[in-house]
C-alpha cells in the first residue's frame, strides 16, 4: 500500500501530506505551512511551542485536548479546536475522531483526558496513538496506517506494540516514540521481528 507522504522529524513528530502536523517537536526550519496541527497532549515532547510556531501561520487550526489548549491560548492567536476522548469532527476537510491515550497506573493517567487521533485523509485512515499503553480502546480501532509508540517507559514497549499491531491488523504500521528520549534502534528491530508478516512495516524515525 502506498502511503501519502508521511514523514517523522523525530520521536513522535509527524507530518502527513506535507501540511498536516501531529505533535511537532525539534523542528528546525521555519516553514509556516501547516493547515492543521493536531496535539495529543501537553507534555513537552508533544507540545513544543517553538516547533508549533515554526510550522504554523495565521490560518493554521490547532486541534488539541484541554491541557494543551490552556497553554496554547496564552501563547498563540490561532483558532483552537478543543477535543476530549471519544469525539468526532471535521477540520479543513479532514474527518477525525479521538480515543483515550493513557498508561495503566503511571505517567499518562486516563483521567487527564489525553488523546490519540484517527484521521481520514484522501480516503486513507491514519491512526496516531499518542502516548499510550496497549489498551482495549486501541485494539478496537480499524485503520489503514497505524503510527504506534514502541519506546517503553512512557508508552507501550516493542513487544506490547507488536501485539497491538497484530490485533488491529492495519495495512501499514509505522513505529514512533523511540531513538530520541527513550527507546532505541534495538526496540525497532524487536518490533519489526514480531509484527505479522502480512503487515507492511515502514521505518521513518531517523
Amino acid at each position: 500500500m502506498e502511503i501519502i507522504n508521511v514523514k517523522i522529524n523525530c520521536h513522535s513528530s509527524i507530518c502527513i501530506g506535507d501540511n498536516i502536523y501531529v505533535d511537532p517537536f525539534k523542528i528546525q526550519e521555519k516553514k509556516h505551512d501547516a493547515k492543521v496541527v493536531f496535539i495529543t497532549h501537553s507534555h513537552y515532547d508533544h507540545l513544543e511551542l517553538s516547533s508549533i510556531k515554526k510550522v504554523a501561520n495565521e490560518k493554521t487550526i490547532i486541534v488539541c485536548e484541554k491541557s494543551s489548549a490552556e497553554i496554547l491560548e496564552k501563547e498563540l492567536k490561532n483558532k483552537l479546536l478543543v477535543v476530549a476522548p471519544n469525539q468526532a469532527g471535521e477540520v479543513c476537510g479532514i474527518k477525525f475522531s479521538t480515543f483515550p491515550a493513557y498508561n495503566v497506573g503511571h505517567h499518562h493517567f486516563r483521567q487527564l483526558g489525553f488523546v490519540g487521533y484517527n484521521l481520514e485523509i484522501e480516503g486513507i485512515k491514519y491512526t496516531i496513538c499518542g502516548d499510550t499503553d496497549d489498551t482495549p480502546e486501541l485494539e478496537q480501532i480499524e485503520t489503514d496506517v497505524l503510527l504506534i509508540p514502541i519506546g517503553g517507559t512512557f508508552t507501550m514497549n516493542a513487544i506490547e506494540a507488536a501485539h497491538a499491531t497484530n490485533t488491529i491488523k492495519p495495512k501499514v504500521v509505522i513505529p514512533t516514540h523511540y531513538n530520541c528520549i527513550v527507546g532505541s534502534k534495538e526496540d525497532e528491530k524487536k518490533f519489526v521481528s514480531l509484527v505479522d508478516k502480512n503487515i507492511q512495516v515502514e521505518i521513518l524515525v531517523p
